[in-house]
């Protein structure tokens, strides 16, 4: 079982839609226990950080997140909330990478919103897509490009697109919006 976490800032709709279109079961919780039990976990967004990180706090899913063992994927919010810091409304957050989350500065138009292309390396998460693949994004906020990076992209600056960390996976895309290659990169992730 997939459980997909709930902390109301998520677009957990999309992504159940897509993991079941696929033919995964999943449900989607804030319950710790349902989470603990799960074999593969994924933390979506859509949202602010502050409001986001008080939700977790209040329902000790902070402390949760950070002790699972299970493979555990962050998307767009849930990948920045993964950082110690974002300059979100300057929020302290899970820590799980030591990354900074930054403001796009606005010399062009914020968010990034719409396709773009990654930088990826030879991750098992990327197996089977095609070069230049893209991927849809919606973000003010970036993580800056780091030791755990796995894929960068462009926009305005180089940032992180995607890391990992033992078992803890990050995407500032959203592979449920990604259409195909969203799909690959999903059950990349759920073989591992």
């Amino acid at each position: 079982m997939i459980a997909i976490i709930d902390y109301k800032a998520g677009n957990n709709v999309s992504v159940k839609n897509v993991l079941n279109g696929l033919g995964f079961d999943c449900i989607v919780t804030s319950n710790p226990n349902e989470i603990q039990k799960a074999e593969h976990v994924i933390f979506p967004g859509v949202g602010e950080a502050s409001t986001a990180m008080h939700f977790l706090k209040e329902h000790k899913l902070d402390q949760l997140i950070c002790s699972l063992q299970q493979p555990f994927l962050g998307i767009c919010l849930g990948m920045q909330l993964m950082c110690k810091h974002s300059e979100e409304g300057q929020t302290d957050c899970l820590g799980i990478f030591n990354s900074r989350v930054r403001k796009f500065p606005a010399t062009e138009i914020v968010p990034h919103m719409g396709w773009n292309n990654l930088i990826t390396t030879d991750h098992l998460l990327f197996k089977g897509l095609k070069p230049a693949t893209d991927f849809y994004f919606i973000h003010s906020y970036y993580v800056e490009s780091n030791d755990a990076s796995i894929a960068d992209c462009e926009y305005i600056l180089p940032f992180c697109a995607a890391m990992q960390k033992d078992n803890f996976y990050a995407m500032q895309f959203h592979p449920e919006k990604s259409v195909e290659a969203g799909a690959i990169i999903l059950k990349n992730f759920l073989t591992v």
